[in-house]
Formats: structure tokens, sequence, C-alpha cells
């Protein structure tokens, strides 16, 4: 397969820059000629002596599973690398649309053979394979988003990372449940893995501080990002009733562009897509990456990553100031009233609080959290149940 190379576009895209997306990040691509996977470059410098393998990086990776352009996931991370590559000066390969295969090693690979010592896999799914990658490859760095290494002993080449994210998305549920009529709040996911089953609860548990009786129905779709399941979705829980509409799912553009056409609200995850419905978005949750990744690449160039708070399952948190996922700003149907709650809560939650301080039920009556008890991490991140209040 021919290869195409170009120089990456650094910078930020602004919303005016919409239209335009898909023709600016096509300048942007060097596609693999093993896979077929588009990888862009941005060549610059950084130093450092140690006798790690990866001190001293000069060139980094970034896998994702989808596009670049996904209103969602996969583009706070493209938009992330853009400034790791302006702000440190360092090579950027990038892989968009990477499956959740075994594909995703051969990737690794060929970022490996153009000079890369340090990859992030960015999908929740690649997790195994970024281990196993790790496993035989023990001079290349590799950081798995999302995932939780359970072996022992760490091995020394390997780390992840992610955000706590339920906290942000009970901010985003105390929204919903102060703008709903209906009592009825939709969530579209994907997978019922612990993330995503900590943030319905969280979802719900903050619309119910703002809103007693606010219900948060569900739909799976089984993908991170398929534009008709989301839309069947979406549907679905509209004919339900639901008047405020939030997601896990990796690209949120077709919930969003349905509850705009439903004239419901919405409550964003992983971006800020306010731009895409001005009128009924009401906050969301956003990923801002940059300075965790810059932390990560600057500990392994200085030869200290091995042994870090970085080669562990690193999670950033409101408490200790470095969580990347931060409350997104608010529309207009917000009161000023309801912000300063979510704000004086937002407040809280940095002070060390969580939204799983109990009493707190399972929607089939059993305990989840008992009274007076706040959960720890730990327990949150082996929630199995729906809290009370969500349906489905």
């Amino acid at each position: 397969m021919k290869i195409f190379r170009s120089t990456s576009i650094a910078g930020s895209k602004t919303r005016s820059q919409s239209s335009s997306r898909t023709r600016i990040a096509s300048l942007a691509i060097v596609v693999l000629a093993m896979t077929g996977v588009p990888i862009a470059s941005v060549v610059g410098t950084a130093s450092a002596a140690s006798t790690e393998p990866w001190a001293g990086a000069k060139t980094v990776g970034f896998i994702t599973v989808g596009e670049n352009t996904d209103e969602g996931y996969n583009e706070a991370v493209y938009q992330a690398s853009l400034t790791v590559a302006k702000q440190m000066g360092v090579t950027v390969l990038r892989a968009a649309n990477v499956p959740e295969t075994q594909q995703v090693e051969t990737v690794m690979q060929q970022m490996v053979n153009e000079g890369a010592k340090i990859i992030f896999a960015t999908s929740y799914g690649y997790q195994q394979y970024a281990y196993d990658f790790a496993a035989s490859h023990p001079k290349i760095l590799v950081l798995h988003q999302g995932g939780t290494y359970t072996k022992t002993p760490f091995p020394a080449n390997l780390g992840t990372y992610f955000g706590e994210a339920y906290d942000p998305v009970a901010l985003g549920g105390m929204a919903a449940g102060s703008v709903t009529k209906s009592n009825k709040l939709g969530f579209v996911y994907a997978f019922p893995i612990p993330q995503t089953v900590d943030n319905i609860d969280a979802f719900e548990l903050g619309a119910q501080m703002i809103n007693p009786k606010a219900k948060t129905y569900t739909v799976a779709t089984s993908e991170w990002c398929d534009p008709l399941k989301q839309k069947a979705a979406a549907t679905a829980l509209i004919s339900e009733g639901v008047d405020v509409i939030t997601q896990h799912q990796d690209c949120q553009s077709t919930v969003i562009d349905a509850a705009k056409a439903a004239g419901i609200d919405v409550v964003g995850y992983h971006y800020d897509a306010q731009a895409l419905d001005p009128s009924g978005w009401l906050t969301g949750s956003e990923w801002n990456w940059a300075p965790l990744y810059e932390s990560i690449i600057k500990t392994a160039q200085a030869g200290t990553f091995t042994g870090s708070k970085y080669n562990a399952n690193f999670i950033g948190t409101f408490a200790s100031g470095d969580n990347p996922l931060q409350l997104a700003p608010f529309g207009s149907k917000v009161t000023a009233a309801v912000r300063a709650k979510i704000v004086a809560y937002e407040a809280k939650l940095k002070a060390g609080g969580t939204i799983f301080t109990g009493p707190i039920y399972c929607n089939n009556g059993k305990v989840l959290v008992p009274a007076g008890k706040a959960a720890t991490a730990a327990e949150i991140n082996q929630f199995t149940c729906l809290v009370k209040g969500v349906v489905g």
C-alpha cells in the first residue's frame, strides 16, 4: 500500500472550523503500509539521560479507536496530542480508527519501527493487547488509558491511567435533575463495565440531589461509537418520555442531534460539544488530557518512570487536584441558583467528598453503601448494580 506523509497541523480547532475538520485532518496522516491505519507526525526534540530505555524519548505514539473528529472521547485525545506536540516539541505519531483487536499490536509495532519509545493506547478494549505488547517489548513504555492491571509485580514499562469520572458526571446529573419536567432522564451507554455502571449511578444520584423524583432510563448499544445504534437508543428513550439525555459513548453528535430534533436537553460527556446544540446544552464532563500526558512523558524522559505513580494504576481525582475530567461550561437553561449548588458541591468533592456516600441502595433493594459510610475508590470500581432510581 502506498504511504502518504505530511506534517500534522498543531493548534486547537475552533467551533467555526467544524465543517472543515475532515479536510484538515486528512492533511495530517501517514497511512501505515501494514495496516492501512492513518498516522500523523509532528517533529520536534526532547532530551534526558538515564538507564531507562525510554529516557530522553523524542517520539510518542497515540492510538485511538475512533475518529479524531468525533466530538467526543477520541477527539479529546487528538486535541491533547496536538498540545503535547506543540508544547513539548516531540514527534507525535497518531493512529485513528484502530479496532480493539490484535491489530492494535501491529500498529504499536509500526510506531516502534518509526522510532516511538512511548505509546499511549487510549481505548478500554486495547487493555490486553497493550499488556501483551509491553511484555514482549521491555524497552518500550506502554500506557493504557482506562484499564486496571491486576497482576503482580507491575511491569517496569507499563502504566494505566484515567480520571475519576463519576464525580464530574454527578455534577451533570444535578443539572439534569434541575430542568426535567417529566422526571425522566435518559442514558445511552456502550457496555456495562465498571466505568459506565459508576457513571450511570453517579448521574442518577446527582439528579436526586436536586430532584428526588428524577429517574434515569438506560439503553445499551454494545458499541463505543455506532451512530445507527445510538440513534435507535436515543429514539427509544425519547419515546419513553425522557426530556434530558446523556451518554457514555465515544462519539456524542448523534445523540445530541436526536435530542435537538426532539426539543429536549442534553448533558455531554468526554468533550465540550455545546456548539452542536447551544439551546439544549446544560453542561457535561470534558477530558483535558494534555497536562497528564505531558507529566507522564516528562517523567519517562527524565528516566524516572519505573517506580513512579504512573508505573501503576493511576487515577486522577478532584481531591488530588489532577483529575483530567472536568466540568464543562454551563448552558443558558441552568439557572444561577443551580450553578451555585453545582459549584459548591464540586468544591466539596475537591475537598475529599464523594457522590457515593451512604445510604445508597441498588435498584433491587439491596444496600450498596451503608448509612454513614463513604465508598472508597476501590469499592466503587467494583460496583455492579444500578442504584435505586435507575430503570433498565
